[in-house]
């Protein structure tokens, strides 16, 4: 394996909507609460009007922040804590990492954050891909 002791990273905070085939997402140096609040802003307009969207979030500070401004049109929904098998997003991390991000070593600080772009965009090209690895039954709601 591709071995570099330089280290620097970037943060991919994403949403998908397995639903609809669709997702959002904004790169960040780190993982912050003004991080959360600028994609929770970003979601929102993602929306479909009279739509509500309901994120799941785990335990992390950025996500349970007295701190965050959560629009009127999402709805956090936390998770007891380890349990990141009830977080669809974490499927999703799992799947970039392995097609997209993993054992490679990049230039510098703007490609990486090149290929997080590119490997998000792969992924958002790919609606049924989002449907298979972001649908959960215990999620879904019959209208």
């Amino acid at each position: 394996m591709v071995r570099d002791n330089r280290h620097d990273t970037a943060y991919i905070f994403g949403a998908i909507c397995p639903a609809r085939g669709v997702g959002a997402a904004m790169l960040t140096p780190g993982a912050t609460t003004e991080g959360m609040n600028l994609h929770l802003a970003e979601i929102s307009t993602q929306v479909a009007a009279g739509a509500l969207a309901v994120i799941v979030c785990d335990g992390a500070g950025w996500h349970i922040s007295h701190k965050l401004v959560v629009p009127h049109n999402i709805v956090l929904l936390p998770l007891p804590p380890y349990s990141p098998e009830l977080n669809p997003m974490e499927n999703v991390w799992q799947f970039l990492r392995s097609n997209k991000l993993c054992a490679r070593v990049w230039q510098d600080y703007d490609a990486i954050l090149e290929a997080c772009k590119d490997a998000w965009n792969w992924l958002i090209d790919q609606p049924d891909k989002i449907r298979q690895i972001g649908t959960r039954e215990w999620a879904t709601v019959s209208v």
